[in-house]
């Protein structure tokens, strides 16, 4: 069976507008937002900010990201206001993020280290509140009435205070939170109880452990959740560690540097007069500059061995903890560390420009952004709070004035299971109450509304399954770069791969060429050292039409004309193929004035082809042509001025554009490889057939995806007979493979079979995938290629693994259904608790919530919601 890949028709290019400037993204670090309403009240404000686009703020690590209007938002300004709002602001400066991470961190340790206190004292005043039912009348004093009442009065005072003047303080300013909620169920319980103290005869229990048992369950789960919190940030924390803070510059003018010295000089002063090296702040180091780095010592930015000889340990990078040896010439990150030997370096990327940096970057971007489940739950949590409140309200009078009539039977004690502890009265002891009244039922009942609802869960369910989930992904050398794209990727039915350099290495190899050069005006008779095999087995009549002018083109060659004679002799007339093999070319070369003029235009191209014919033109030794004016047209060639004449390099198509014609046997003579043609002056001078070998891990790859339920596609600008040769390799069907399909085409690829229904995600790594990993549902970019492949994808693959895209997609998924779990059981919980605390199983099975229990439900709520993303690390472990 004949394998015919499809290829798509050429495609007419659009114009393209020139597009505004990009909007600025301003990012502060904001704090004293206590659930989802808190964050959602802090994204109107910014909204209603003069110039500002959009603004999406991240409950979990307590970050908003701003995009407004180039030079219209004075970030000082807008965090003034958020600062006067209740919500203490700051800008967070790309320059100094090290610093403002480290102030940050601080900031959450003191703040942990706040409620650690704040919890200590509850949990004692709990012992002490409990001790009164367990002691009894062994210690009067435990169980005496106002012995109670002061605990609860010292419960408001100490622990409790901050959430009630924070509650009070989101009331009066017209946005309510968790803490309004747990504030009014406190103080509404302490009243009730002190109305109780004060005026016996209304019958009415007290129950001053109440706000006590409240409190404390609910700094319990504060504390338990931030600790869970940080332990989700963790990941992100320890990326920023990796930046370096000094540099040890020297002196690129110096003779000879001492790669030995181990320190630096006690006398920094003397130093600076007579420097050989001087630290200075990593941040501060400029390209081109040189740097030593000692043993021991981290990378401080990314750069180029200059002297020297190492091993750096690039585990932070590509996971692998074996060191790799790293000599002059050889490049090395930022973060790295440096084993073994002393090496002076010079700096090509530093700041915000190395790749560590670009790597806290796309993380922390990462987790600012939501993913469109979030949606529903921002919506709610918008009302929340309000809607539990009147919710509360409606408990009250229904009981109060229905409930309580229509099933009696509730206010009798022994009628009703307390889901709390024992209530208290006037005397020294806690006696068992038989009957309660209506209004102190239904007052009990509409506090447990207010206290069991929890908007934390709501809005701790999408940022804390990111942020333990891009966490994961920044260890290993998987950058998500949001919570929209864990969606996609969920979505995603089908895997499309770029071939050159990403499903094969990318490292051509150039296996035979055919030199023409007939009726041009090159010079043949070149001093270039040429070989003597001339295995120029062509197909005559599809050529040239006769032998004899075969044979005169051969006449200009120094190798062996009676040889080449000798074989067209042979041909009989039987078409051969043009391309012959000429032993990798690494013995003898045919007429090297080809490959000559070849690499002289493919110097001004950045692809794996001209690599590829540069290397061989070095390793011949050849002396490169003066070439000027280059243009590069990508997915066709490259053009320039060689010694004055325009030569033109690429495929058949970018040959016929140009007026030359190319024989039909020539194009197909190339079978299986990449046929590069040369021309000049409307004269074919030759063509080149290069090939390239598969990633050792491309066949596992795509079994894997095929595995998972994803159809895997190849999508290339190589010759159909070159993307056959991969295609069946990989087992790829024919139908699943398009080839020669030009940068522009490729988008319009991924664009029908979006419009056929498929979720895309397109995998490749350079400038000519770009488009298409822009159109992509999810675009998967390979860091080791084209910044401009990886600025445009959603996903970047630190390690030059293929296998990476497995884990990614793996990761996405895990990752997104932790965000669902989360989710399910944030509403779950809201639409179960609420409705049980309201009383609803009240009269059928006499279940009562009392306000402490459902405080320490509510606590424990927003805790599970945390835990269950750390979870995710389980199925992830190194």
């Amino acid at each position: 069976m004949q394998f015919l890949p499809k290829t798509i028709p050429e495609i007419q290019p659009e114009i393209i507008p020139v597009k505004e400037s990009p909007p600025e993204l301003v990012t502060f670090d904001v704090g004293g937002m206590k659930c989802a309403g808190c964050a959602k009240a802090v994204e109107r404000q910014l909204m209603q900010y003069s110039g500002v686009i959009s603004a999406c703020v991240n409950l979990a690590v307590e970050v908003a990201t701003v995009e407004c209007q180039p030079g219209t938002v004075d970030a000082e300004a807008l965090a003034k206001k958020l600062t006067d709002n209740g919500f203490p602001s700051q800008s967070r400066s790309s320059e100094n993020q090290q610093e403002a991470e480290a102030t940050t961190i601080e900031r959450r340790r003191q703040e942990i280290r706040q409620q650690i206190k704040q919890l200590t004292i509850a949990l004692i005043l709990i012992i002490l509140s409990g001790l009164g039912h367990v002691v009894g009348t062994k210690a009067p004093i435990l169980s005496n009435i106002w012995f109670h009442w002061g605990l609860a009065t010292l419960a408001l005072l100490l622990p409790g205070r901050p959430i009630i003047v924070d509650g009070c303080r989101s009331l009066w300013r017209n946005a309510p939170n968790m803490n309004t909620l747990v504030a009014l169920g406190a103080v509404t319980a302490y009243t009730a109880s002190n109305a109780a103290l004060l005026f016996p005869r209304m019958g009415w229990e007290c129950f001053f452990d109440e706000p006590v048992m409240l409190l404390g369950f609910i700094l319990l789960g504060k504390t338990l959740e931030q600790q869970a919190r940080r332990r989700a940030a963790s990941a992100l924390q320890a990326l920023i560690a990796l930046q370096p803070a000094k540099a040890r510059l020297v002196d690129f003018k110096l003779s000879s540097l001492d790669l030995r010295s181990e320190e630096l000089p006690l006398d920094s002063t003397s130093a600076v007069y007579d420097p050989q090296y001087i630290e200075i702040p990593a941040d501060r180091v400029r390209v081109g500059e040189w740097l030593q780095v000692l043993p021991g010592e981290k990378i401080p930015v990314d750069g180029e061995v200059c002297e020297g000889k190492t091993t750096i340990d690039e585990s932070m990078l590509t996971g692998e903890s074996m060191p790799v040896l790293k000599q002059p010439g050889d490049t090395v990150a930022a973060g790295t560390i440096n084993k073994s030997g002393a090496v002076v370096m010079r700096a090509t990327r530093t700041g915000k420009e190395t790749t560590v940096a670009q790597m806290v970057a796309l993380v922390q971007a990462a987790q600012t952004r939501k993913a469109p489940i979030q949606n529903l739950a921002d919506t709610v949590a918008g009302y929340f709070v309000y809607g539990v409140m009147a919710i509360s309200l409606l408990t009250f009078l229904f009981w109060y004035f229905a409930g309580t009539h229509i099933w009696p039977s509730v206010l009798l004690g022994h009628g009703a299971m307390d889901m709390g502890h024992g209530a208290m009265n006037m005397g020294n002891e806690l006696p068992i109450i038989h009957y309660q009244s209506p209004l102190l039922l239904s007052l009990k009942l509409a506090i447990a509304v207010l206290v069991i609802a929890c908007p934390c869960a709501l809005g701790l369910a999408t940022p804390t399954a990111i942020l333990v989930g891009s966490g994961i992904g920044a260890e290993r050398g998987l950058l998500i770069r949001g919570g929209d794209v864990l969606e996609r990727v969920h979505q995603l039915d089908t895997v499309v791969f770029d071939k050159t350099g990403t499903l094969t290495t990318g490292n051509l190899t150039l296996t035979d060429y055919l030199p023409i050069f007939q009726n041009s005006e090159w010079d043949l008779n070149s001093d270039i050292n040429v070989g003597n095999r001339q295995d120029v087995c062509s197909t005559i009549d599809g050529f040239s039409g006769e032998k004899q002018n075969v044979s005169s083109i051969i006449d200009g060659f120094s190798g062996n004309r009676q040889d080449a004679c000798s074989t067209i002799d042979g041909v009989s007339g039987e078409k051969q193929d043009v391309c012959s093999t000429i032993d990798g070319v690494s013995g003898s070369a045919v007429n090297s004035k080809l490959l000559q003029i070849a690499a002289a235009v493919e110097r001004g191209a950045c692809h794996p082809i001209a690599a590829a014919i540069l290397l061989e033109a070095q390793q011949q030794g050849l002396p490169m042509l003066a070439a000027e004016d280059f243009c590069t047209e990508p997915g066709f060639g490259v053009s320039a001025l060689v010694e004055g004449r325009r030569v033109f390099a690429g495929n058949a198509e970018w040959m016929k554009e140009q007026g030359v014609a190319v024989a039909a046997e020539l194009s197909g003579s190339c079978k299986g490889k990449t046929a590069v043609y040369v021309a000049s002056g409307g004269v074919l001078l030759g063509v080149i057939g290069l090939k390239d070998t598969l990633r050792p891990d491309a066949k596992a790859t795509v079994e894997r995806l095929r595995g998972m339920g994803l159809r895997v596609m190849m999508l290339t600008g190589d010759t159909a007979s070159a993307a056959a040769a991969t295609a069946q390799q990989l087992d790829l069907a024919a139908a699943d493979v398009l080839a020669e399909v030009r940068p522009e085409g490729k988008a319009r690829a991924i664009a029908t079979l979006q419009a056929q229904g498929c979720k895309v995600a397109v995998v490749g790594d350079g400038i000519n995938d770009a488009p298409a990993l822009a159109q992509a549902d999810v675009g998967i970019g390979l860091h080791c290629g084209t910044d401009v492949a990886v600025e445009t994808a959603q996903i970047v693959l630190m390690r030059n693994a293929l296998m990476d895209v497995v884990e990614s997609i793996e990761l996405g998924r895990a990752t997104f259904n932790k965000i669902r779990q989360n989710l399910f059981w944030a509403f779950g919980y809201n639409t179960l608790g609420i409705p049980v605390a309201a009383g609803l199983l009240l009269p059928a099975t006499g279940i009562l919530l009392s306000p402490a229990a459902a405080g320490a439900f509510m606590a424990f709520s927003s805790v599970s919601v945390v835990t269950n993303s750390l979870f995710l690390r389980r199925g992830f472990r190194a």
